[in-house]
């Protein structure tokens, strides 16, 4: 099993820098602001021949209330499922009576614990251990996050009891028999990759507030990341692995993207383009709409981006229970209305607090992913695009009709299909979207947008031409030459 590592502590003594510094990402949000991590947020890390798990959480204070209280018990639940827990603490602070009311806490639950004296740039490392051995938790482990000081000196004491990671064989450039040429098998030695076959990463967006933990607890079963009844309790993209039905998901809840106009904290704004950011690693984005307040204007420009990006889509509309059905009615026309361009994708109204139609989402989230990343062969595209063709011709372009020959797939997810022809540059855009439909009719197509992207052909003699008429010039002046020749040879013998 792989070991899972929790960083705990009060706020701001520099949990999330050292959770950067381990995974060597820049995933978890970081700036001089208490308090800024709500959520856990785990992330995988190696070294030296060991893979284990780091979870960063929130700030414990003892007095917490309101979101705080939700945000310590997520710090609380980290504990609980860690194999090992970093207690970290600011050595240029000192001993606190948070840090104490902490350190009691970790002793009761019989945990193996380190206690990680953070912020030693500044400070002489024998006295923090000094100020803080009063804890009760053993010699404390000087460090500097920032700057990676003392890191590696306290995972070889942290990782150092847990086994390192087993080694699987395989057979490397063998042939169908298993054998390569030479007849002999090449054993070679290999770390099982912990993203591999990660399954499909769903993106839950939307506007704040419109239910999207809520809906991600849901889906989940559990209570994974806080809810709060607030606008922007979420403020980082929160990356949670699970399995349903032997199937693999990777959910990720996002923080709420308001207009650019109404952000104005610095906070807000490093969350929203780590939202952006989640939208184009997902794999089938989940876009959360409030049916009571229906399709706003920031909602079209939310799922603009979406569909910029090619991500395959599943609109969910949240909020739909207690709703009269005059106000459904509205908001189904609304719908069709407003949201023609995204067509193609599945629309749900669901109740995320109740669970009402949550279960379907699956179902659409799988058929988009299938319809985005399934690939389809040459003479089958070509043949759509024949029929196509056949029964809706494209128009006279300077009295020449435009000729489509053939198309093939340039990429997926979402699908690129690439059409050759003469005079492509021409083709409007009523009739690649056109071809948009009947690609996605016939192919059944669910959920995914379609890109169509054209190449005219070149013409073979287009760099001949001035070769050619050159060589023609050259034989005429010779004939022309030739000629006089015999004219002149003509004229003195008649003399």
């Amino acid at each position: 099993m792989v070991p899972v590592i929790a960083l705990v502590g009060r706020p701001n003594v520099g949990k999330s820098t050292l959770f950067n510094r381990l995974t060597k990402t820049r995933d978890a949000i970081v700036a001089d602001i208490a308090g800024l991590t709500r959520d856990r947020k785990y992330g995988e890390a190696r070294w030296q021949g060991r893979t284990y798990i780091v979870v960063d959480t929130g700030g414990i204070s003892g007095d917490e209330e309101g979101i705080d209280m939700k945000m310590a018990e997520q710090s609380l639940q980290a504990i609980e499922e860690a194999d090992a827990v970093l207690f970290m603490v600011d050595s240029r602070a000192g001993m606190t009576a948070g840090d104490q009311m902490i350190a009691e806490h970790l002793r009761t639950r019989n945990k193996r614990c380190f206690l990680i004296a953070n912020k030693v740039d500044a400070v002489d490392p024998d006295i923090a251990r000094a100020e803080f051995s009063p804890m009760g938790l053993g010699d404390a482990v000087t460090i500097a996050a920032a700057h990676g000081r003392g890191v590696n000196s306290m995972l070889e004491q942290v990782l150092g009891a847990f086994p390192k990671d087993e080694e699987e064989e395989f057979i490397v450039d063998a042939d169908e028999d298993g054998e390569q040429a030479s007849g002999e098998n090449v054993v070679e030695k290999r770390i099982p990759g912990p993203d591999e076959k990660a399954g499909i990463k769903i993106a839950i967006i939307g506007r704040p507030n419109v239910g999207k933990s809520t809906l991600v607890n849901r889906m989940l079963g559990e209570e994974r990341v806080i809810v709060y009844d607030q606008a922007g309790t979420t403020r980082d993209s929160i990356y949670i692995p699970f399995e349903r039905n032997e199937e693999k998901y990777t959910l990720i809840d996002t923080a709420g993207v308001r207009r650019r106009g109404k952000i104005f904290e610095a906070v807000e704004k490093f969350s929203v383009v780590k939202t952006l950011q989640a939208i184009q690693d997902a794999n089938v984005v989940i876009f959360v709409m409030d049916a009571r307040e229906g399709v706003v204007e920031h909602d079209l420009n939310l799922l603009g981006f979406v569909l910029e990006t090619g991500r395959a889509l599943v609109i969910a509309l949240n909020k739909w229970d207690g709703m009269e059905a005059s106000e459904r009615d509205y908001v189904k026309t609304e719908l069709e209305r407003r949201l023609m361009f995204a067509n193609f994708a599945d629309i749900h109204f669901i109740s995320a607090l109740h669970g009402t139609g949550v279960g379907h989402l699956y179902k659409s989230v799988q058929q988009a992913f299938a319809s985005a990343v399934t690939r389809w062969p040459t003479s089958r595209l070509t043949k759509i695009l024949e029929d196509a063709v056949q029964e809706h011709q494209p128009p006279l372009i300077n009295g020449r009709r435009i000729k489509l020959r053939y198309a093939h797939l340039g990429g997926a997810n979402p699908p690129l299909l690439v059409i050759h022809g003469n005079q492509v540059d021409a083709v409007p855009r009523a009739y690649t979207r056109y071809l948009e439909n009947t690609y996605r009719r016939v192919l059944k197509l669910v959920g995914t947008p379609i890109r169509i992207e054209y190449k005219s052909g070149e013409n073979p003699y287009a760099d001949k031409k001035n070769t050619l008429t050159e060589r023609q010039v050259n034989k005429k002046r010779r004939l022309m030459s030739h000629h006089k020749k015999s004219e002149k040879k003509r004229k003195d013998k008649r003399r």
